[in-house]
């Protein structure tokens, strides 16, 4: 058995790979106690050779249940499907009828994960839920002044990128509350990926060499398109040239296509780029005109900040999909919901539905939902 020393109880979200695996071992060598719950966020069926939800396979909670049982730890499942069919499964089908692309990853950190799973891990008794994301939050002593002139002191947490720039997964994690860092740990943080799986192997753990999924849990052959015919009634629809207004073509359903898409539109005498979805006429935009796919300024809706919302104009950086780049943005002004956020050089493919996440060096300010 890994460690001795008794600081704490963690609940880790144990996936059945091997950061969570790791993530656990690493706690209980460093004296937690340590409590192994594996979420089931859908029905465990197999569709031919490929699993419905592959996050909720038998296979990925037996390796889960090995890993707890090597450890010495108590092992768990908890039934999270119901605010996973609402908050994510369906809003992702919501979000495409809508002409919308959104990201399911981050309303599951928000509502599943560090939302219904954290209040039940502390009902099993857990101080703190911890997982295999590549992320690291750090807790400072804040001294405030209240109204009757006395000083309180309080902990302000932040979160920072991961060590390993590859793996970092704040951009999925932006959502995150001061009540949800306060009980949150991210042991893998200052880790890179193949020094974990060094770790796992060391400890000879049974995932050490397991392969990861990229894709989206509930779509594991990664055929968005597929698996939104089978939800959603698609509807044909005319496409038109942008610039000439002239129809150009036709298309089968506007869930197809994503803002700033080059491939997969059928027209002959390309490149076309997708640069308008009209859910309400079923009107496709395009253009040969890659510049008209670049935009100066977006809006942001409801945008969440970690730590306080910044002073306007806040000349920050931002992240407007989880694989570009940050670029230098300046938060101007709030319009109602909607604040107004300059870019500055023009950026490509500005997606309503995705997340625009915001940065001041390695440090995640927080984000919200791109509106245009």
């Amino acid at each position: 058995m890994i460690g001795t020393r008794k600081k704490g109880i963690v609940a880790v979200g144990m996936s059945g790979g091997v950061d969570s695996s790791v993530a656990a071992a690493l706690l209980k060598k460093q004296g937690y106690e340590v409590i192994g719950v594996y979420f089931i966020t859908s029905d465990q069926t197999t569709s031919g050779k490929i699993r419905d939800n592959i996050c909720c396979s038998l296979e990925s909670m037996m390796d889960a249940r090995k890993v707890a049982q090597q450890l010495g730890c108590k092992f768990y499942t908890v039934n999270l499907r119901t605010v996973f069919k609402e908050k994510v499964f369906d809003d992702f089908i919501k979000e495409y009828e809508s002409g919308r692309t959104p990201n399911p990853c981050i309303h599951c950190n928000k509502f599943v994960k560090f939302g219904e799973a954290l209040r039940k891990v502390k009902l099993l008794g857990a101080d703190y839920l911890a997982t295999g994301h590549y992320a690291r939050i750090k807790k400072t002593l804040k001294h405030k002044n209240i109204k009757t002139g006395k000083q309180e002191s309080r902990y302000i947490y932040r979160l920072f990128e991961g060590k390993d720039k590859n793996k970092d997964q704040t951009y999925f994690l932006h959502t995150l509350g001061q009540d949800q860092l306060a009980h949150i740990m991210f042991p893998l943080g200052k880790l890179t990926k193949p020094k974990v799986r060094k770790i796992a192997a060391k400890f000879n753990l049974p995932t050490a060499s397991k392969v990861e999924s990229q894709e989206i849990c509930f779509i594991p052959d990664g055929d968005v398109a597929n698996f939104l015919r089978q939800h959603i009634d698609f509807k044909s629809g005319d496409i038109f040239d942008i610039e000439t207004k002239e129809k150009v073509g036709e298309h089968d359903g506007l869930q197809a296509f994503t803002v700033g898409q080059r491939k997969g539109i059928g027209l002959p005498g390309g490149p076309w780029y997708v640069a308008k979805l009209d859910i309400r006429k079923s009107v496709l935009y395009v253009t040969k005109n890659i510049d008209l796919i670049y935009k100066k300024q977006m809006k942001v809706r409801n945008i969440h900040w970690i730590v306080g919302e910044s002073k306007l104009p806040a000349k920050i950086q931002v992240k407007i999909r989880y694989n570009s780049d940050p670029v230098a943005v300046t938060v101007q002004s709030k319009e109602g919901d909607d604040y107004i956020v300059e870019f500055d050089k023009p950026q490509k493919a500005i997606t309503p539905g995705q997340s625009a996440v915001f940065l001041k060096k390695d440090e995640c300010l927080g984000g919200g939902i791109i509106e245009g």
